[in-house]
Parts: structure tokens; C-alpha cells; sequence
């Protein structure tokens, strides 16, 4: 029994012993014992980022990639100084301190996702990520953001539906979903949203272009590299008030060139190059004061280059090769020999590198079967005031009539001579 005793009172004198000298440190502060260090508290200048502080956090360990160490100085409490994050004062206080915006453009992060993290920022008014390999799809609660109105998520993987959450946010005005594997269709929602820039450029949607494309408040319109089909909408001329630059090239759209689009006062490009559209050259086109870059290279386009379309003060590059013409007038001569005319692989005849007979005969002989579905007379009519020659025609006599500038029935008896 005495044994019994000593066995159950040995580890109590052991356990004593080992942490006597530690009792005694509450009187004396050189016993050489060390007490663990409390955990470090975390001060923040403002509550709002005490909240975001765990979100953060949570999406860095997700981060499966960081070539460039960007997120090595994301610890401790001073969030507005981490690497990409950018603190202000909300709109509902102006003397709080909030996470505003994000910019990992360029950082070549890698994570699976970015829901619940963006979404879960509340004060978050802008986030741009090009150029990293975020994937997944754009968390639909990201229309809740009250503050929100950029996202600029181009060059990653994304992939899914148009992201549907945008057409609930209010405030959003620049879109760039560029370089992505987004697929399906553009809802024509996006079209009523005040926005500036809409970029959709290089992604895999397939459809015919919205009727309400014109409805659009944006300066910046991409459509290229994607699979877009069906007419160019002619409501496009109902944006002449804000579009500045368009973009449609390597499409699959077809059908005639609209007048409408001479109606693009403001626009300084407009590319609709290596699609399927077919027809003369709307003579409307002379109406784009303003346009630097014309581009309907690698359609299916005939009959003049309309010379009011060469009379143009601003153009610095008309390209057009890769057609059916079959003539250009003087003022077009002189913007090929100066290089600002592209009329390459065409059926011009005395010019070199054009299409072979055979090629234009062909072309002539099927286009009989098919014609626009608008009235002969939408290709020559010019929806402004025509101005006057911007250049001396043969015989130094000054022309102010766009009829004699833009007409296709002289085209008309060459298409027919080409044929028969």
C-alpha cells in the first residue's frame, strides 16, 4: 500500500521541482525563466479595414503563383501600403479610411478563383487585374458592390457566360474582358448601361450583333476576335453622339455595309476588316470627318472606292485590299501612291498585285445571286452636308455635287463586263 502511494506522489515532486523557479519569478524577475510573448494586436487607422484585413489574407493563400514576390509585403496592419491595394475615403464618410481600389495589372498572380474576395470588399470601388492567371467565373455577388464601377480582368483565363452580374451594377462605366475563354452570347442588356469602354475582344461569344447595339453610351466599342455573325446593326448610327473607336474585325459578320455608319461624326477608327460583308462602299462614309483609320481589308466588297470617301481631311490609313473593286477615281490614285490607300488584291485593272481574272469573273457571276437588303440608293446617299472638293478635279474645276463623286452606275455596266 505504502508503494501504491509513492507511485501516485512521485510525478507531483517531479512536476514541482521543474516549475518551482518559475513560481518564484512572480517575486523576482531574475529567475531566467522566459514567459511566452502575447500575441501581436493588429492596430488599424480604420475599422473598415480591421474587416478586410481576414479577406485578404484568405485570398493570399490561395494564390498558387507569384512569380514577381508581389505579395510579400501583404502583412501586418497597414493594408492601404500593400503592394496593388489602394486605400481613400468612402462616398458615405469622408473622414473614414477604406480599400477603394486594387491594380495587380501585370503582377502574373495564379489563383482558382477570385470569389470571395472582391465580392467581399465592401467599399471597393475599382479592380484591375490584366495580365495574371486568374480563373473561374466572376462571383455574381460583385453587383453588390455599392461603390463599384471598374473591372478590368483581361488577359487571364476566365471563362463561363458573359459575366451576368454586371448588368446589376448602376455606377459601372469601364468593362474589359478582353483575352478570355467567355463564350455564348452578349446579353443586350450591357447596351443600356452608361458605360465609357466596353471591351470584349478575343473571347469565344457567338451570335448575331444585338439590334440595340446603337443604344450604347460607350467611346470604346471592341468586338474583334470573337464569332460574331449577322449585319452590322443599323442602329450603330444612333451612338454618333459618344463612339469614338470600333472595333468588329476578324468576325464572321456579313450582309451590306449600313449608311448609317457615316452617321459616327466623332469617330477617329472604325475596323471592320477580314469579316464577310459584301456590296459597294456606302459614299455615308465620307460624312466621318474625324476618322484617322478605315478599315474593310478582307471582305467581299465591290464597284468604285468612292472618291468623297478619299476626299476625307483626317484619314491616315484606308485599307481595302482584299476585295472586289474594280476602280478608283483620281483623288483615290493620289492616296496610293502615297501609301494612305491599301487597294491590294482587288480587281483593278492597271494596278499591280490584283486578283486574277478568272477570281473577279467568278465573283461577279455569283454576286448576281445575292444583293443587299437595302434600296440601290443607301450606298450613294450621304446623310451630311457634302463639302466641297478638297482637291482640284481634272481640269481644275471645282465640284460641290457628292452625286458626281458617288455614283455606281458606271460600277454597275464594269460588273456587268466582267461577267459577260
Amino acid at each position: 500500500m505504502g508503494s501504491l502511494s509513492l507511485l501516485i506522489i512521485r510525478p507531483f515532486i517531479y512536476t514541482s521541482l521543474i516549475f518551482l523557479p518559475c513560481l518564484l519569478c512572480v517575486i523576482s524577475t531574475d529567475c531566467g525563466c522566459s514567459t511566452p510573448p502575447p500575441p501581436d494586436i493588429l492596430t488599424f487607422v480604420d475599422q473598415r479595414l480591421a474587416v478586410v484585413y481576414p479577406i485578404i489574407q484568405k485570398f493570399k493563400n490561395t494564390i498558387t503563383a507569384d512569380p514577381n514576390n508581389k505579395t510579400k509585403n501583404w502583412v501586418g496592419a497597414d493594408i492601404c501600403h500593400y503592394e496593388g491595394f489602394y486605400c481613400d475615403s468612402p462616398p458615405d464618410n469622408n473622414s473614414a479610411t477604406a480599400l477603394a481600389g486594387i491594380d495587380f495589372n501585370g503582377f502574373q498572380l495564379a489563383a482558382p478563383t477570385i470569389g470571395g474576395f472582391i465580392d467581399q470588399l465592401p467599399d471597393l470601388a475599382i479592380f484591375h487585374a490584366n495580365t495574371n492567371s486568374f480563373s473561374g467565373t466572376i462571383p455574381p455577388s460583385i453587383s453588390k458592390l455599392p461603390y463599384f464601377y471598374e473591372l478590368d480582368i483581361s488577359n487571364n483565363k476566365f471563362s463561363g457566360v458573359f459575366p451576368q452580374a454586371v448588368l446589376g451594377m448602376n455606377n459601372i462605366t469601364f468593362l474589359d474582358i478582353r483575352y478570355n475563354s467567355f463564350k455564348g452570347s452578349v446579353p443586350p442588356q450591357i447596351f443600356t448601361q452608361t458605360l465609357d469602354v466596353l471591351f470584349i475582344n478575343n473571347n469565344n461569344f457567338r451570335q448575331t450583333l444585338p439590334d440595340n447595339l446603337g443604344s450604347t453610351t460607350v467611346l470604346y466599342l471592341t468586338f474583334a476576335n470573337n464569332r460574331f455573325t449577322g449585319p452590322i446593326p443599323r442602329s450603330i448610327g444612333n451612338a454618333s453622339s459618344t463612339l469614338l473607336e470600333v472595333l468588329f474585325l476578324n468576325n464572321r459578320l456579313s450582309g451590306c455595309i449600313p449608311y448609317e455608319i457615316g452617321l459616327l461624326q466623332k469617330a477617329t477608327v472604325f475596323d471592320a476588316g477580314n469579316n464577310l460583308l459584301t456590296g459597294p462602299l456606302p459614299c455615308s462614309l465620307g460624312c466621318l470627318d474625324n476618322i484617322e483609320q478605315l478599315n474593310f481589308a478582307g471582305n467581299l466588297l465591290y464597284g468604285q472606292v468612292p472618291e468623297v470617301v478619299c476626299e476625307l481631311g483626317s484619314l491616315l490609313n484606308l485599307s481595302l485590299s482584299d476585295n472586289y473593286f474594280t476602280h478608283v477615281g483620281p483623288v483615290c490614285w493620289k492616296l496610293i501612291k502615297s501609301g494612305v490607300l491599301d487597294v491590294r488584291q482587288n480587281c483593278i485593272h492597271g494596278l499591280p498585285d490584283q486578283k486574277s481574272f478568272g477570281e473577279c469573273w467568278w465573283f461577279f457571276f455569283y454576286s448576281r445571286f445575292s444583293h443587299c437588303p437595302y434600296p440601290w440608293w443607301f450606298s450613294t446617299y450621304v446623310p451630311c452636308h457634302a463639302p466641297p472638293y478638297r482637291h482640284n478635279p481634272p481640269g481644275g474645276v471645282k465640284e460641290k455635287v457628292v452625286v458626281l463623286r458617288c455614283s455606281f452606275k458606271r460600277e454597275i455596266e464594269r460588273m456587268i463586263n466582267w461577267i459577260w
